[in-house]
């Protein structure tokens, strides 16, 4: 028997088996292990506890009646099926879609245009660079309440310098029409992260690359689409999916600006400031509705994953790794 758990048997030829033995761990090797577990312990015990724990938990939840209060009642799909159907949820989806498909590429395009910008001021560079990653470091709701000021309609600086030249601005806090707009506005502060790591990708784009694309007789745009673009996909890819997932669970900002203050809240329909995360908040904290926004983040957590997979899948087509075949 102790002979049978330590080997295992290998083909030979003739249609015979040699016993072969198994590799076993030296007392080095197990003592390493049992060290790197033990460094690896706290993680590990802090991702089970304030992660896999509750995840596992919120799963549970999302098919169950809960309100804190009383003992959670099983209703099977209910949830899920309401979800399907309640008109207030589907608004906030299709105000966190909508803000998305805006934001994203408006925040890539600009990001993309100062790493450019920033290529080419030489030795300002640094300084610039830090004045472009400062509003990151803002804390979210400073940020709300920053642009809650800066686009109010009568004494917003936004509307001011818009009347410098003429422009009657919009109410930009109360108008259903103009809330995203300014909500997009608010959300491309903060581009800081992307204009560092699109700057880094364009300096380690080769120089041989340009001086081939000009020897071809390649013009500005064609080296910028031909050479720059290809070069720097990877870090465009990681910026579309990192500010994808950070869209579509947009929160703090919107829910300082619109929703921590109950009077601004009443003086105009919240409906059009409405993200998918915030009702998902309002119905867990402010209607005890634990299950129902158990199945909410459930449903969040499976469009984040399907979208991101797409995203995968569409970087082979389009993404370049430079040494990859």
């Amino acid at each position: 028997m102790a002979t049978a758990t330590a080997t295992s048997a290998a083909p030979a030829a003739g249609g015979a088996t040699v016993p072969r033995r198994r590799r076993r761990m030296t007392p080095t090797a197990r003592r390493e292990a049992r060290w790197a577990l033990v460094f690896l312990a706290p993680w590990i015990i802090g991702f089970l506890i304030f992660y896999a724990g509750p995840m596992l938990a919120s799963l549970w939840l999302s098919f169950t009646d809960y309100d804190v209060i009383n003992a959670p009642r099983y209703t099977g799909l209910d949830n899920y099926r309401r979800l399907a159907s309640d008109p207030a949820v589907l608004r906030s989806l299709t105000n966190t879609i909508y803000y998305t498909l805006l934001h994203v590429p408006l925040a890539m395009a600009i990001s993309l245009g100062l790493a450019l910008l920033l290529k080419r001021v030489g030795r300002l560079q640094g300084f610039f660079r830090t004045v472009f990653y400062l509003p990151v470091m803002t804390p979210a709701v400073a940020v709300g309440v920053l642009f809650l000021l800066l686009l109010n309609s009568q004494v917003g600086l936004v509307n001011r310098a818009l009347g410098f030249i003429g422009v009657d601005g919009p109410n930009w806090t109360t108008d259903p029409h103009w809330v995203m707009p300014g909500i997009v506005l608010m959300s491309l502060w903060s581009l800081g992260s992307s204009v560092i790591i699109y700057l880094a990708a364009l300096q380690n784009v080769p120089k041989d690359l340009y001086e081939a694309a000009d020897l071809d007789g390649a013009g500005a745009w064609a080296r910028f689409w031909h050479v720059t673009l290809p070069m720097i996909s990877g870090a465009l890819f990681f910026t579309l999916v990192v500010n994808t997932i950070a869209a579509l669970q947009m929160f703090t900002e919107v829910y300082t600006m619109y929703f921590g203050n109950r009077q601004n809240a009443d003086s105009f329909n919240s409906d059009a400031a409405s993200f998918y995360v915030i009702r998902l908040f309002q119905e867990a904290f402010q209607f005890l509705h634990m299950g129902f926004a158990s199945a909410m983040a459930w449903v969040l957590f499976v469009v984040i994953g399907i979208i991101t997979l797409i995203q995968v899948r569409l970087s082979r087509r389009f993404v370049f790794y430079e040494g990859a075949e």
